[in-house]
This record gives C-alpha cells, structure tokens and sequence, in this order.
C-alpha cells in the first residue's frame, strides 16, 4: 500500500476502483460536497489514477452547486442540497462538465451541526450517472450513517461513492 495518511480502507477501495474501471477501460468523474474531496482524494492516491480519473468536483457550498454543476436554484430551493433530486442534478453536472463515462455525486449532513429532524447528521445522499443512459437512469439513494463524528460519517460516505463507480455497481 502507498504511503499515505488516508484510512487503509478508503485506500484499498480506491485501489479496487482504479482498477476495475482500468479493465473496463472506462473514466470517472466525482462530484463532491459533505466529502470535501476525499472520493478525489483516495483515487488520486493511486498510482495510474490518472488512466480513469478525469474529473473531480468540490461544490461545498449551493452557489457552486449552481454555477459549477448546473443544479438549479429551484431544486436546491425546493428539496434543499441533501436530497436526492440534488444529488441526481450535481452527478449530471459531471458528466456534462467532464469526459467521464460515469459521475458520483455525494451530498449530506457530516456534522457537528446542519441537521434537522428530517435530515439528522449522518445524513448523505448518493447519485450514480453514465453517459449515454437516460436521465431516467440515475441510480440515487439517501442514507443515515451512525454519527460517529464529522470524520466518521465523511469516511462512511466516501466508501459508498467509491462502491457506486465500480463497474456494475449495486444501489448503495
């Protein structure tokens, strides 16, 4: 394993991406808020990375979401940034601002604070696109993590996305 100071296991799940989208000959885009650029992080660790990974997108706040990934004030207005109509919108976005062949998008609550009765902390919501598939076709989900800390849920939300961009993925 490369030397690094990320989590082993965030490595290796790297590792296992950057190698199978390798064989599938196919590149990656992320889009990411509550992770902070940790999904980027993880596969730009990998040496080689550079063969699959095209495109990394850290929309943190909902005017970047906005002018970089092209989410619309009405969604973000309407359904708020941790949802998953937002999550859908900003994986769309990398795809249309990347070459990627598939995006993941990760949006949610990692905490202390921001969360709410609907959306307590731990709170992430998750989007899968590829190009070529029918808007129809995103694979999106919301999930509640323990709150096991900011770290703890950012780490658990970074594992997800990395699962969504192998190849064949299954729904978080």
């Amino acid at each position: 394993m490369p030397d690094t100071i990320l989590p082993p296991e965030l490595v290796r799940k790297a590792q296992d991406v950057v190698a199978a989208n390798r064989r599938a000959g196919r590149t990656i885009a992320v889009a990411e808020s509550c992770t902070g650029g940790l999904v980027s992080a993880a596969i730009t660790e990998i040496p080689g990375s550079s063969e699959v990974f095209d495109a990394g997108f850290i929309t943190y706040s909902n005017g970047m979401k906005n002018e970089v990934l092209k989410v619309s004030h009405d969604v973000l207005d309407t359904f708020g940034a941790v949802s998953i109509a937002t999550a859908w919108a900003m994986a769309q976005g990398a795809l249309e601002k990347s070459h990627a062949h598939v995006a993941v998008a990760i949006t949610g609550v990692a905490g202390p604070g921001g969360g709410s009765d609907n959306k307590p902390v731990g709170t992430v919501v998750f989007a899968r696109a590829e190009r070529g598939s029918s808007p129809d076709n995103v694979v999106a989900d919301m999930r509640h993590f323990e709150d096991n800390g900011r770290g703890g849920v950012r780490l658990q939300a970074a594992l997800v996305a990395l699962d969504l961009l192998l190849p064949d993925s299954p729904v978080p």
